[in-house]
């Protein structure tokens, strides 16, 4: 207790008793000066700290992230400009910046025990990285990203016709850049796919509907199509939400009859669900698509593209089950999983922006980045199709 009192005793003295030796004007001034110094080594030190020499010191940075970087516009581009890692990482106002080297601690801490101390360790933690620098951006309003790129000073017009109507979009709704430009200077966070629980859900209540001939079904996901009621040879496959008929039942094996168009060119094995659109339906063998004997219901000529179109009419067997009477069930998983799976990186667009034939297009260069399996991602895409801006007046169609 002894030592306590001395140690409370010395502090009292030193803060708060008046002093009898040294003059005020020597205490101001002197407590002037060391204000300069401290600031002047306070704000030495926050620069410091900013400078992308100190952030790519440690290896972790040097070897990962900084590599990405130089690959893109924001470090090499036609005018020289380009953006150092504080200009996107550190908030430029001072308030928000000293939170943020609060923040950093964190991760000075996770260098310290090499938490992410090995590529490995790296990419296994770096959706969580990411994730954290999103959230970051999206509660401010991309600050950062705005400090160069301001919607009110943006020459749409200037802009190709597909950046411009996103764009303006964007500007209306005040969007955040990070919403939309996820991965624009380093690479997005491999995501492995993930089976769908509600396809599969949905799968199994399909097996288990009765289905009778003369009635039209839907597939849930992609089937095998056979010759003949043996289900023993393959001649194609039937994609996912496909429209068929029953026409017959044997045993385990279901007859179906389909009524889709094909280009006549080629082999014309490929077989679609509309008119002059690339949806995909059903895919036969190349052998199969040449020898069979289709019942052409209607020839059209594509005026955009010169090709001829075949509606027709096929044959071939299914194995038994997977089928349903009613659409509806499909695309509420389908768009469930397009709302939750394509808003990883951005606001997913609505489904009639696009039309058919550029949805798979952007679709395939989106869906790397979300955790969908393959089957998850074909009904995804069939069911953007039929809502696309091709379909918007006609629900018949869907």
């Amino acid at each position: 207790m002894g030592i306590l009192r001395r140690i409370k005793e010395m502090l009292y003295n030193l803060f708060l008793k008046p002093s009898m030796r040294i003059g005020l004007g020597v205490l101001v001034t002197g407590g002037f000066i060391a204000g300069i110094i401290f600031w002047n080594a306070f704000d030495a030190g926050l620069k410091a700290t900013n400078s992308e020499a100190f952030c790519i010191s440690c290896h972790t940075m040097a070897d990962n992230v900084y590599p990405e970087l130089q690959q893109t516009v924001h470090f090499r581009n036609r005018t020289g400009v380009r953006a150092y890692c504080s200009d996107c990482h550190v908030p430029h106002n001072f308030t928000d910046k000293i939170a943020r080297k609060v923040q950093a601690s964190r991760e000075v801490w996770a260098h310290l025990t090499g938490d992410i101390g090995t590529r490995e360790k790296f990419l296994d933690k770096r959706l969580v990285l990411a994730q954290r620098e999103w959230d970051r951006l999206n509660a401010n309003g991309s600050k950062e990203c705005r400090a160069c790129h301001d919607y009110e000073h943006m020459a749409f017009e200037k802009m190709d016709i597909m950046a411009e109507m996103e764009m303006r979009g964007a500007a209306s709704r005040n969007t955040s850049c990070i919403e939309c430009h996820k991965g624009i200077a380093h690479q997005l966070p491999v995501v492995e796919s993930i089976r769908n629980e509600d396809l599969d859900k949905l799968l199994t209540s399909a097996n288990k509907e009765s289905t009778a001939v003369n009635h039209e079904y839907y597939n849930v996901l992609p089937q095998t199509l056979y010759l003949d009621e043996s289900l023993s040879e393959p001649i194609g496959t039937l994609e996912v939400a496909t429209e068929v008929r029953i026409i017959d039942k044997k045993g385990d094996a279901e007859q179906i009859e389909y009524e889709l168009w094909r280009k006549n060119k080629g082999y014309g094995r490929v077989l679609y669900g509309a008119y002059s659109l690339n949806m995909v339906s059903a895919i036969l063998d190349k052998e199969v698509a040449q020898n069979s004997e289709f019942n052409i219901v209607e020839t059209k000529e594509d005026p955009l593209t010169g090709l001829e179109w075949q509606r027709v009419k096929g044959t071939a067997w299914i194995e038994k089950g997977g089928l349903m009477a009613d659409i509806t069930p499909i695309w509420e998983v389908a768009n469930a999983s397009y709302t939750k799976g394509c808003s990883t990186c951005h606001i997913q667009p609505d489904t009639e922006h696009y039309d058919t034939n550029t949805w798979p297009g952007l679709f395939a260069g989106m869906v790397g980045f979300t955790n969908m399996d393959e089957d998850t991602s074909k009904v995804v895409l069939k069911y953007l199709q039929l809502h696309s801006m091709d379909f918007k007046n006609n629900q018949s169609a869907r």
